[in-house]
C-alpha cells in the first residue's frame, strides 16, 4: 500500500538507520524498537485536542492500524528534539498536524492517562515530561507520535492508521505475523522516570495511577515480576515514614457490581500484599480498598474505554502532600463511594 510504505520511512528514521541520513535527521545509533502490533482492521481513537471538561477529544478512525514503540538511549535529547524531525517528516509527507502539544499544554496527568498508551515495559511515560502530535492526510489515514523523556533513556510511540485497499480476510491463528518484542534493559524506578510520574502526580492530584501492573482478565494475581511503579512506590515510602497510602482497585462494568467490588478489592489488597512482602513497606502505612466500576475515567463502552478503567491508584492519605484541593475532592468521594459500596 502507498500509506504504508510512505510511513515505513518514518519508522525508518526512528530506527536511526542508514536511510534515516537522506532525509537529514540523525537519531543515537542505540534506537531500538521494542514493540510492533499490527491490526489488519480496528479502530483507533486519534487524539484531536487537549484535555478538557473531562475528556481528551478523538476522532474514531478505521482502518489498519499499526502500533509501534521505541526506545533512545540518549539522555542529550529533549522530547522537542525527537519530535522536531519526525514532525518534518510528517509534514513532508504530506499530512496536516491536528495536534501538537507538551505535557502541559495537552493536559498533563490527564492527557496522559486519557489517550492510547501501549503498556508498559513496552511504552513508558513521564508525565511532566512528554510531547504529542496527531496529524491526518485525508479522512482514513493518520498518524500520531508520543516522545517522553526518561532519565537514562527516552521513548517513542508511533500509532498509524491506514486505509485497508483490499477486503479484510481474517487469517488462521498459524498463520498470524510473529510479533517479536524486546524487553527494554530497565532495572530500577530511575530509568523511567516513576519517581517524577509520582511526585508529580501526588503533588497535582493528590494520587496516581501504577501503570504497569498486570492481571488476568476477571483474576486477582498479581504477576510474579518486579514491577517498576511498586519499586518507586515502596522508595518513597521508605524515605517519608509520614507517607500514607490507600491502595484503591478499580474495574470496568462487565459483570455486576457486587463481583466487581469484591474483584477490585482482591486486586487492591494483593497489590498491597507485595509492597509489604517483596518491598518491605510498612504495613501501617497502606491501606486497601476496592470500588468495582463506580469510578470509571472513561466509557466503558469501548475496549479502549475498559482498559483505561481496570487500574490500581495509590492515594495520598498522609503528609506531605495534603494541600492539594483536588485530593481532598478525590479522597473525599472515594470514601462515600466506598461506604456505599460496602452497604449495599
Amino acid at each position: 500500500m502507498i500509506g504504508r510504505a510512505r510511513l515505513s520511512m518514518l519508522i525508518w528514521l526512528v530506527c536511526a538507520v542508514t536511510q534515516a541520513q537522506e532525509h537529514g535527521l540523525r537519531l543515537p545509533d542505540t534506537a531500538k524498537q521494542l514493540a510492533e502490533r499490527v491490526t489488519g482492521l480496528g479502530s483507533y481513537a486519534l487524539p484531536i485536542g487537549a484535555f478538557v471538561e473531562g475528556h481528551v477529544p478523538t476522532n474514531v478512525i478505521e482502518g489498519q492500524i499499526v502500533r509501534s514503540t521505541w526506545r533512545i538511549d540518549a539522555t542529550y535529547l529533549t522530547t522537542l528534539q525527537i519530535l522536531l524531525p519526525l514532525r518534518d517528516q510528517v509534514l513532508t509527507e504530506g499530512y496536516e498536524v491536528i495536534l501538537d502539544c507538551s505535557e502541559r499544554q495537552c493536559g498533563g496527568f490527564d492527557f496522559r492517562f486519557g489517550i492510547e498508551v501501549v503498556p508498559a515495559p513496552d511504552m513508558y511515560v513521564d508525565i511532566g515530561d512528554y510531547r504529542f502530535l496527531s496529524a491526518r492526510r485525508s479522512s482514513d489515514e493518520v498518524i500520531s507520535i508520543l516522545v517522553s523523556g526518561g532519565r537514562t533513556a527516552s521513548f517513542v510511540q508511533i500509532i498509524t492508521v491506514t486505509p485497508v485497499r483490499e477486503p479484510f480476510v481474517p487469517v488462521k491463528p498459524e498463520e498470524k505475523r510473529s510479533v517479536t518484542t524486546v524487553k527494554p534493559t530497565i532495572t530500577t524506578k530511575d530509568e523511567i522516570g516513576y519517581e517524577a510520574d509520582f511526585e508529580a502526580g501526588f503533588r497535582a492530584n493528590g494520587y496516581v495511577i501504577l501503570p504497569d501492573l498486570e492481571f488476568a482478565l476477571g483474576h486477582y494475581d498479581l504477576s510474579d515480576r518486579p514491577f517498576a511503579s511498586l519499586a518507586a512506590l515502596a522508595d518513597m515510602l521508605a524515605t517519608n515514614s509520614t507517607l500514607r497510602i490507600a491502595l484503591v482497585g478499580h474495574t470496568d462494568n462487565v459483570d455486576d457490581l457486587s463481583a466487581n467490588i469484591d474483584l477490585s478489592n482482591k486486586r487492591a489488597n494483593a497489590v498491597m500484599e507485595r509492597l509489604i512482602a517483596d518491598y518491605g513497606v510498612a504495613p501501617e502505612q497502606l491501606e486497601a480498598m476496592g470500588v468495582g466500576y463506580l469510578a470509571p475515567r472513561a466509557p466503558n463502552n469501548t475496549p479502549q474505554g475498559r482498559n483505561i478503567n481496570r487500574r490500581v491508584e495509590a492515594i495520598l492519605t498522609g503528609q506531605p502532600w495534603q494541600e492539594s484541593p483536588r485530593w481532598v475532592k478525590r479522597h473525599k468521594r472515594l470514601a462515600v463511594i466506598h461506604a456505599q459500596s460496602t452497604l449495599a
